[in-house]
């Protein structure tokens, strides 16, 4: 089948009723570990990220330069790794570096501290993978241009396919990784489901976000204001995987930003419509996914 260049408006599927607006942005992904302090090792020498502010069991950290939030650390110490066979719930938090020469940089960091991950180039995005101290799947990636992208009719065209680390390496010039840059966000979740109709009827339906990608083999990939995703879901995990435990590190909750309270209201409705169940804080909306996934709609910071 013949690809289109993927131009503003020409891709993706509409939820079947309320609609997020195109100003979405995620807010910080919120962890359980089991150390305070060697998560905050981890994060600081291998992903390069600084401590924004800590009290007691919490830590906030987010890049160099930069206060906006990108992770929160919570410790409950004794809380065992993720194990090996996943879970329902998190897959990977995924945070956007600014530019391809960025992940050039942190390429040659990664290589320098001798540190393995994986790799792939996403059609879309060009990515590595890895694991914290805790076993949570954590991305790191860089957007390739959107006069890139391509699409097959309404569909956004996502692969995974080798990257080409010589070519990041070599774009990274004489400029060596002194941390995240300034402009990292945090660009996408992925999560394991436990079906794949049913995350789009939470997650498109109920909570308003568009599918982009559906024929990937079992995945599906949402967005907001024409992202290639702001949320992945997967069955990966298999037909016998569990609910994450109490007693494992695992992800305590994601966050989506919104500009006006309005559209934080619309979502709840939405959702309490659905047969969701909303808990509103101030102006938050929490609520949780079929598998018990919790995310919040927030007004943006």
């Amino acid at each position: 089948m013949a690809m289109d260049v993927a131009t503003p408006g020409s891709y993706g599927l509409k939820p079947r009723g309320y609609r997020l607006p195109d100003r979405v942005r995620l807010g910080e992904v919120r962890l359980r570990v089991a150390s305070l302090d060697r998560s905050i090792a981890y994060y600081t020498t291998v992903l390069g990220m600084r401590v924004i502010g800590r009290e007691g069991t919490r830590a906030v950290l987010g890049a160099q330069g930069d206060d906006r939030a990108l992770l929160e650390l919570n410790e409950t110490p004794g809380l065992r790794p993720v194990p090996n066979r996943a879970r329902f719930g998190l897959f990977h938090f995924a945070i956007l570096l600014p530019d391809r020469a960025s992940l050039g940089r942190f390429a040659q960091h990664l290589a320098d501290l001798n540190v393995r991950a994986g790799a792939a180039d996403h059609l879309v995005s060009e990515s590595f993978y890895l694991q914290d101290p805790d076993n949570l799947g954590i991305e790191v990636y860089a957007d390739k241009p959107r006069d890139l992208w391509r699409r097959n009719d309404r569909e956004l065209v996502m692969a995974t396919d080798p990257l080409d680390i010589a070519s990041l390496v070599r774009e990274m010039g004489d400029t060596r990784w002194t941390g995240m840059p300034a402009g990292t966000v945090m660009g996408h979740v992925h999560l394991h489901v436990g079906d794949l109709a049913h995350a789009s009827a939470f997650y498109s339906d109920a909570l308003g976000l568009d599918r982009m990608v559906w024929s990937y083999p079992g995945a599906l990939f949402l967005a907001g204001g024409g992202y290639h995703h702001h949320l992945g879901t997967n069955i990966w995990a298999g037909p016998d995987a569990e609910p994450s435990r109490p007693g494992e590190a695992g992800l305590a909750e994601w966050i989506i930003d919104l500009v006006e309270r309005s559209s934080i209201d619309a979502a709840a409705s939405s959702l309490t419509a659905a047969g969701f169940t909303v808990t509103r804080a101030n102006a938050d909306a929490i609520t949780a996914d079929p598998w018990g996934t919790a995310v919040r709609l927030r007004l943006a910071r």
